[in-house]
């Protein structure tokens, strides 16, 4: 297998390829492909016709994934560990794809306006559910756009503050919002982002308040992290693996892991219900979708196929070093899991008496 890098200058995307070596029976294949090109229209009408024969064909030609939070992020890393597995599962390249931006909608608009074919895959966190309850402006449905294929994993976030904020722990940080209500400030990587949610609920388990920051249309997940850091708010929530090396250096502290059981990464890091908010368990997970109306045998495929590219022991044991759990779903769980997550949002957020925007 070779990996080549395409970098496209312009949106500030970057791309890696992923791709097998061609057989003798591909190269046969494509020549017979070029000799029957006459056909090929009469051939598409057939496929769009017959759905298990599309998919029985299913790829075809490279698939691209689309990530949201740009280089660095979990999406990121984890379509990069995904793709080469993909790639030689299928005999195709598989190309991933960083989009960040406008609070991290930008990657979901781009692939809920490509064809319905299955050759562009959306990675996203659980932000593609909560969108739906809180982004009312966005150029595409979070719900009715997408098609749910399968989830890939979930892990805790950290909660943490910037140095300079003067807080060491969970107790430290409440003690200080209720001293003055209203006045700390957190950030987050997006309005409907897992890392906005999650801090509301968070708030509101505590018994506390404070204003939301939201990041500028362009920030990925490294300004947050960085606007935490130089103090532009007080707290968030962030992936471990982004947060990690600023704990490791001082610039960030860390207070506590969101989920019910403490990371393998942060084993000296109490979570947030040990810190004194009880039952707070609130995990990151991954997921893939693709735009409504891909025919039915290509999502049972592409359901199937990651599902046993996830199962494999490399990729098994890659998640695990990075603090991931696995999510045993079937497509159909999977997406009533995605809506139900949703539905939770929006009651958490009329709640919070947070107004969609």
């Amino acid at each position: 297998m070779r990996r080549v890098r395409t970098i496209h200058l312009v949106g500030r995307r970057k791309e890696d390829a992923y791709e097998t070596e061609p057989s003798i029976s591909q190269i046969a294949l494509a020549s017979s492909r070029w000799r029957g090109c006459a056909g090929t229209q009469e051939n598409a009408m057939t496929a769009a016709a017959n759905p298990v024969a599309l998919a029985e064909d299913y790829p075809a030609k490279p698939v691209r994934i689309i990530e949201p939070f740009g280089a660095g992020g979990g999406p990121d890393l984890l379509a990069r560990a995904l793709a080469p597995k993909l790639a030689e599962l299928w005999s195709q390249p598989v190309t991933v794809g960083n989009i960040p931006g406008a609070g991290a909608t930008a990657g979901p608009a781009q692939v809920a306006k490509s064809p319905a074919d299955g050759y562009t895959l959306l990675i996203n966190t659980n932000a593609q559910a909560y969108g739906a309850a809180l982004l009312k402006d966005l150029p595409y449905d979070p719900l009715k756009d997408f098609i749910p294929i399968i989830p890939l994993t979930k892990q805790p976030y950290v909660l943490v503050a910037g140095k300079a904020a003067g807080v060491a722990t969970v107790g430290e940080l409440i003690a200080a919002a209720k001293a003055k209500p209203g006045e700390l400030n957190f950030g987050s990587t997006g309005v409907g982002t897992g890392t906005h949610i999650g801090v509301e609920e968070f708030n509101q388990a505590a018994g506390i308040k404070a204003l939301h920051v939201p990041p500028l249309l362009s920030d990925s997940n490294a300004d947050t992290i960085a606007n935490a850091i130089s103090g532009r708010f007080t707290y968030c929530l962030v992936p471990i693996s982004l947060a990690l090396p600023h704990i490791c250096d001082g610039t960030l502290v860390a207070l506590g892991v969101s989920t019910a059981r403490r990371s393998t990464l942060l084993a000296e890091v109490p979570t947030i219900a040990e810190a004194g908010v009880a039952g707070f368990d609130f995990p990151i997970w991954y997921g893939i979708w693709v735009p409504a109306g891909t025919p039915t045998g290509v999502v049972d495929k592409l359901a199937n196929d990651v599902g046993r590219v996830l199962a494999g022991s490399d990729l098994r044991d890659w998640i695990a070093k990075h603090g991931g759990e696995s999510m045993n779903m079937t497509q159909p769980e999977f997406a009533r899991f995605v809506r139900s997550e949703s539905e939770s949002a929006a009651r958490l957020i009329q709640a919070a008496g947070f107004k969609p925007q």
